[in-house]
């Protein structure tokens, strides 16, 4: 049998000093030294624009619509649109007949909008976080006629911006390229 008086006060003592070291000193130490080497990423990687003003985060998916912005992967959080709290997958797999009933209307949502080239998978098909922020760079190239065409642009031009913004594997061989859909927006935005 355990006797409470003598291991209470050496388990508290364990107690108190634990959660100073890993609720107050190790997060502190960790959030300093995220600040002092990467100030930005710790910050959120938010992006401004010609105003200063915060416009979006580098790291998270944003909707856009309009026909002359290019448009993101569909948010797996489609109850809520782009919305970060939510950030999830879907259970739904390949064979789930609400999974490829909301793709085909994903895929008929494009063809309505003038998109005529075989569709990659990253245009119709949500990521597993649900708020991915780049797409491939043949998601962006098939949507190049419908954004020069709504802005008036060149489709030359386009492209050009569109290969600017082509980001090749981190440290050349990891993940594959890809095109920040905000950045490569911004960017079309300021070539006016």
């Amino acid at each position: 049998m355990v006797r409470v008086r003598e291991t209470s006060p050496p388990a508290l003592l364990l107690f108190i000093a634990f959660t100073v070291i890993c609720g107050g000193i190790y997060p502190l130490l960790v959030t300093g030294i995220a600040q002092a080497v990467f100030s930005k990423q710790a910050a959120g990687s938010f992006i401004t624009d010609g105003t200063r003003r915060e416009v979006g985060s580098r790291l998270l998916g944003q909707p856009f619509s309009d026909d002359k912005y290019f448009w993101p992967r569909p948010p797996a959080t489609s109850d809520f649109g782009y919305y970060p709290m939510g950030s999830s997958g879907s259970n739904a797999g390949l064979t789930n007949p609400d999974y490829l009933k909301t793709v085909a209307g994903r895929v008929q949502g494009l063809r309505e909008a003038g998109v005529t080239w075989e569709l990659p998978a990253d245009l119709v098909q949500a990521s597993g976080s649900g708020l991915d922020p780049q797409i491939s760079p043949q998601s962006a190239l098939v949507q190049v006629a419908r954004v020069a065409k709504a802005r008036g642009m060149g489709r030359e031009r386009v492209g050009k911006v569109v290969r600017e913004h082509t980001e090749g594997r981190q440290f050349g061989f990891l993940g594959e390229p890809r095109v920040n859909v905000l950045e490569l927006n911004l960017a079309l935005d300021a070539a006016k």
